[in-house]
């Protein structure tokens, strides 16, 4: 049921009272505090609650959205199932609540600016003056409000990305000053900031805090809850004194100490009553006592592991962690289920290149080959597969790493002398990894990509069918190449499988290998649905193989595991 306006003399149009409620959530003083974390974790509390919640992000950039971005620029790009390529904060909401995302829950100013444009061509504005205010504004707060009334959610949380004081968000503030003057109790801000120690003074400093909140103030928007970032805990007096310089309440100044793991912030905020604080100023109830029963399993679970094992993984970009966020992430869910910790060693695909494959793969539990777009690497994969393969170690290929999968076997199995995909190499003579025919019609980056959700037919009897025990599945994709059907009865006679298929397009969607314990190529991104409750059932499975190939091989020689390789600095960053 679509909203109503209520027209007021010489006041913003208002909207009548509604069953939702919005939360901002802004930062100050310095980027990566952790917003999507903090409101992921308050996402999961007023869950916990009873509360339907969703959670949007606002990006500053002008990019329509993060597809295009080099992963050194904005680390990982995340998937939802509608194909919308996203921030990957959208990977810690999902992972935290359990709820799908969409388009809808990020929005970026490139999309805010087009959409704007779009519509002053059409006409919609009847000749007026296109500017930010009211026009920006008002699709900003649109774009929140729809959020709102599509799910017909009780709270939507929407982080803004950047801090405050940056001329890049100064629209997504003014809208916020608005919802904020047109709502009332029905809209709440919480800003996150910084508060330092200083080692030579022996000593917190609140200024950083007090500058932050005095920068929004300035642009109209009083915080209504401070979350204090900081390495030890705040003192009553310290928080006395950021209550009354940044004119909020003491219970309304929130501890957020630096955490153990992610999943502990939940944990932190409840004892620190965020909730509640959030649900007072809401006039929401807050009699019921969040449940948290099966996360407080988890995190218990999580951190007394039976076991270590050591899985690499194979990738182009783990200098920076970000890019493969949600592999990470998917690798606690599947060892907290295993009552194990797998601990992941970072491996640059060119490094292997250059240095050969034991020094860098030698008394692994298992291998991944990560996914990525671009020649640069890639003989390192194949490398790192070939090595998998021969030694019998459990195996995971996502998306590019199943199509170096097979090309390795291609070239070292089925003996095509130089097979390779002809997004590497156009000229290739067993294009066994090729662009669909469909595809090549359609121009502009992105627009030759298969996104999000589509069905995989499982084979009974297969590894994937009894990991999944479903006929049918669905997945989210992110991929221009396909494997090349010409060439299916070439590899299933050599001993790789085509276990899963996508009906549509008859398209190869998992690979197996014959006579291997553990080997398995995904043309989906299974890490994109993995989440705390519902660990996804490809890395369990992964994860299982690997605890039980170190529990036969364990021995003296098992290595440490350390974190990335010491030559990963040397790469240039680069496709």
């Amino acid at each position: 049921m679509g909203r109503s306006y209520l027209f007021v003399p010489f006041l913003f149009n208002t909207f009548i009272m509604s069953k939702t409620k919005y939360i901002f959530v802004t930062g100050g003083v310095t980027s990566s505090l952790g917003k999507g974390i903090i409101s992921a974790s308050l996402a999961k509390l007023l869950q916990a609650r009873g509360y339907s919640v969703t959670i949007q992000k606002l990006d500053p950039y002008i990019n329509i959205d993060p597809g295009t971005l080099n992963p050194y620029e904005h680390g990982e790009c995340y998937v939802t199932d509608d194909g919308a390529e996203t921030d990957l904060d959208l990977g810690h909401y999902e992972r935290f609540s359990n709820v799908p995302t969409s388009q809808d829950n990020n929005i970026t100013t490139g999309r805010i600016y087009r959409d704007v444009i779009e519509k002053e061509r059409k006409g919609e504005y009847l000749g007026s003056t296109v500017q930010v205010i009211p026009h920006i504004t008002d699709e900003i707060k649109y774009k929140v409000k729809f959020l709102g009334n599509k799910g017909d959610y009780d709270i939507v949380i929407t982080e803004i990305g950047g801090t405050v004081g940056d001329i890049e968000s100064l629209p997504y503030i003014e809208a916020v000053r608005q919802m904020r003057w047109e709502m009332g109790h029905n809209c709440v801000v919480v800003h996150l900031t910084l508060v330092p120690y200083l080692a030579a003074a022996q000593e917190l400093k609140t200024k950083p805090t007090q500058h932050s909140v005095k920068t929004m103030l300035e642009q109209g928007v009083q915080p209504d809850i401070i979350v204090c970032r900081c390495d030890r805990h705040l003192t009553r007096s310290l928080k006395d004194k950021i209550a009354l310089f940044c004119n909020v309440s003491v219970s309304a100044v929130i501890e957020s100490i630096d955490a153990e793991t992610i999943y502990d912030v939940p944990i932190l905020m409840r004892e620190e009553k965020l909730d509640i604080e959030v649900l007072k100023k809401l006039q929401l109830p807050y009699d019921t006592q969040p449940d948290l029963t099966m996360w407080e399993e988890f995190l218990r679970k999580y951190k007394n592991p039976s076991m270590d094992i050591c899985i690499g993984l194979v990738g182009k970009y783990v200098e920076l962690r970000d890019a493969y966020k949600s592999i990470s992430e998917s690798f606690i869910h599947a060892g907290t289920s295993n009552d194990c910790r797998v601990n992941v060693k970072m491996v640059h695909s060119e490094a292997i290149e250059e240095d050969g494959v034991e020094g860098h793969l030698a008394d692994l539990d298992g291998i991944l080959v990560a996914p990525g777009f671009g020649e640069r690497g890639i003989e390192g994969k194949i490398s790192a597969i070939k090595y998998a393969r021969e030694n019998k170690i459990p195996f995971l290929g996502i998306c590019l790493g199943m199509q170096c999968a097979v090309i390795e076997f291609a070239r070292n199995v089925l003996d095509f002398q130089k097979a390779n995909s002809t997004e590497f190499n156009t000229k290739t003579p067993f294009p066994v990894i090729d662009m669909m025919e469909e595809q090549k019609k359609i121009s502009g980056l992105g627009g030759t990509m298969r996104l999000g959700n589509y069905k995989c037919r499982l084979n009974k009897g297969s590894l994937a069918y009894n990991t999944y025990h479903a006929d049918e599945i669905q997945e989210r994709h992110r991929h221009r190449y396909e494997f090349n059907n010409e060439y299916i009865n070439d590899f299933e006679k050599g001993g790789m499988i085509r276990t899963g298929i996508n009906s549509q397009g008859n398209l190869a969607e998992i690979i197996e290998l014959k006579g291997h314990p553990w080997f398995v190529g995904v043309q989906f991104h299974p890490e994109y649905k993995s989440t705390v409750a519902s660990p996804h059932p490809v890395f369990v499975s992964f994860v299982d193989a690997a605890k039980k190939y170190h529990i036969k091989y364990t021995g003296d020689k098992k290595q440490s595991c350390d974190d990335t390789d010491k030559n990963d600095s040397q790469h240039e960053q680069k496709d």
